[in-house]
């Protein structure tokens, strides 16, 4: 039986947000199936304790500081690091991931561009700078962590669903474009994932029982449940397997009339 098809041995990622929630989770499953990780947090704080973790886990982690809605010179900073130390890369993930929850009417334009910059432009800009980096790979990977909202209204926030919306529509434009290059490029659209990010919105009790209402198996999601999605897509075993999408939802998508 050939196992090489079910593992990372060996393949080196670079993780957006890999210091919490769904980022860390996807750190600690590709770390545990054999990959090299390079790791990209906004805070220095929260660096190094994800890198000091990994370390006594027994696990060597990189990464640098770098905040992805800053724009291209950045993100440049932080490809060049990696080229420095690698010279390539076989898989990115884009998780980075912000919003800003409010009724449209009360968006500023600086609130749009926030959102905007952070799920979308900073995704859109990296794909395009690992481009040469994931080239040198014989099986390239890119796996955009997206969300339900951004296939039906979840209540987000406009800007937030459309952006989401922009990523899954860029994964399939790219898995098209640069299939030439033997890149793979899927995305992954999560319902509700127990993360520090949602804390606020479960906490209010009629929402939190709303949302368990709608999705089949009457419960949120676990990071690790994503993770496990990314990691094989990520895989040998998945190599014919590009340009989609894939929900993490409970069956919430599927659900239709709710049937308590």
């Amino acid at each position: 039986m050939n196992t090489d098809r079910w593992n990372l041995n060996g393949k080196k990622a670079l993780v957006t947000g890999g210091t919490r929630g769904i980022g860390k989770a996807i750190v600690a499953e590709f770390l545990q199936l054999g990959a090299d990780i390079f790791i990209v947090s906004r805070t220095e704080k929260n660096l190094a304790a994800a890198i000091s973790d990994w370390k006594t886990a027994g696990f060597t982690v990189q990464g640098a500081i770098g905040d992805m809605s800053q724009g291209k010179n950045e993100l440049q900073r932080v490809i060049d690091i990696i080229t420095r130390q690698w010279g390539m890369i076989d898989i990115l993930v884009n998780n980075v991931g912000s919003n800003i929850r409010k009724p449209f009417i009360e968006y500023t334009p600086e609130d749009i561009q926030t959102v905007m910059q952070t799920n979308v432009d900073s995704a859109l800009e990296l794909c395009q700078l690992a481009y040469p980096l994931l080239c040198k790979s014989s099986q390239g990977n890119i796996v955009n962590i997206a969300s339900v909202a951004g296939l039906i209204d979840v209540g987000s926030g406009v800007p937030y669903g459309m952006s989401k919306a922009a990523m899954i529509q860029m994964g399939k434009h790219l898995a098209v474009e640069w299939a030439k290059n033997n890149i793979r490029v899927n995305t992954i659209a999560p319902w509700y994932i127990d993360t520090d990010l949602i804390k606020a919105v479960i906490a209010n009790q009629d929402k939190y029982q709303s949302i368990l209402a709608h999705t089949p198996f009457r419960r949120i999601g676990k990071p690790e449940e994503v993770a496990g999605l990314a990691a094989f897509l990520c895989m040998p075993a998945a190599s014919y397997i590009t340009g989609q999408c894939i929900a993490v939802d409970g069956g919430f998508l599927a659900n239709g009339l709710v049937h308590h």
